[in-house]
């Protein structure tokens, strides 16, 4: 811990994608802590703001250093690499002294073998699997306050997670779950690729990895555990089609679920506000308005809403709404409401700036 009167002290690993942009970004203006350094193997010894134009003056420059270098002296470390990149750094990290926060999906999962499907290969280092907290406060908030290892969660996990987080407590969640969501193109990274570069995408919607994103394994754990927590057994399966929007950030998912018919309107409502009574970033819509991208840009906001439909065949149907910034919320933002609660600060320090409008 900090001494007395000091901020802690944090450092990036992997400062130049759009996550180590946006951890930059918040950490900088953060009242409550001071970021001491920034590694990557990219624009070595230059200026934060040289590649980061939005920022001002920093003092800062990025350092080539290896990792447990990057961690001495400081609280926390963030890992803003490439999924599979982290994971190779499992037993450096088991050995450093400062809480460390990954953005990766490298150790999100405990399940092996949906690691090695989902992202292609096998862990280099399947024992740290189960290691880390799954850092969505929404679920695990006391675990997280108490965690020195914190895998933060996926952008559309979170979005769909937390739209489906109350009926997965009430047991109401059977058989597959039908999720399309929307995602802007800075989910993408910071490198241009054919299918993400601005003249296709601007102008197009298309489907990708549909049935088979990496997320999927994520989302179901989660809602597995918020089963669990509600003392229901967990039989939560996503059938999930992600939607390349031409939109840089933000993703709005439809989840469609069916529930017992005597689950009507009102309960759906008592649901959704009793489960998120008290949750720093979760703004529920309910069937008032549609949850929708611009009112959430560049926030810790997730928007809910929600449509319930007609009984047919026996099932009520539900329609429900997320919305977040995929980078915020979504990525390094939720990071840092990771990182407050690990050093007792205030949830909400640093992050509770109003959405972008418009």
């Amino acid at each position: 811990m900090p001494q007395p009167g000091s901020k802690p002290r944090i450092a990036i690993i992997g400062g130049t994608g759009y996550g180590g942009a946006e951890l930059c970004r918040l950490l900088l203006a953060h009242p409550g802590v001071e970021l001491s350094r920034v590694t990557s193997i990219d624009h070595v010894d230059e200026p934060l703001e040289a590649v980061h134009l939005n920022l001002h003056r920093t003092g800062l420059c990025f350092r080539n250093i290896p990792p447990r270098e990057a961690a001495q002296g400081v609280d926390v470390v963030f890992l803003a690499l490439p999924h599979k990149v982290s994971a190779t750094l499992a037993p450096e990290l088991a050995e450093v002294s400062a809480r460390v926060i990954d953005l990766s999906g490298d150790f999100r999962l405990r399940d092996r073998d949906a690691y090695a499907r989902f992202y292609g290969g096998a862990h280099p280092h399947p024992e740290h699997l189960g290691g880390f907290v799954y850092g969505l406060p929404e679920l695990h908030r006391e675990a997280i306050a108490k965690a020195r290892r914190v895998a933060s969660p996926g952008c559309f996990a979170t979005t769909i997670a937390l739209g489906l987080l109350p009926l997965a407590a009430a047991g109401l969640l059977r058989g597959p779950i039908h999720t399309v969501a929307a995602t802007g193109s800075s989910g993408s990274g910071a490198y241009a690729q054919p299918g993400t570069h601005h003249p296709l995408r601007a102008n197009n919607l298309k489907i990708y990895k549909a049935l088979q994103h990496q997320h999927t394994p994520e989302i179901e754990q989660t809602l597995g555990d918020a089963c669990a927590r509600g003392g229901h057994e967990a039989s939560v399966s996503l059938q999930f089609v992600p939607v390349s929007a031409p939109l840089p950030r933000g993703i709005l998912a439809n989840s469609f679920v069916q529930l017992p018919p005597e689950v009507d309107a009102a309960r759906v409502d008592s649901l959704y506000r009793e489960f998120y009574e008290g949750a720093a970033f979760v703004r529920l819509l309910g069937t008032e308005r549609q949850a929708e991208v611009v009112a959430i840009k560049g926030s810790m906001w997730a928007d809910v809403s929600w449509t319930v439909g007609e009984v047919v065949a026996g099932q009520r149907q539900l329609v429900v709404t997320s919305a977040l910034d995929n980078l915020v919320k979504g990525g390094a933002g939720q990071a840092v409401q990771s990182m407050n609660l690990m050093l007792g600060l205030p949830e909400t320090l640093g992050i509770d700036a109003p959405a972008l409008w418009p």
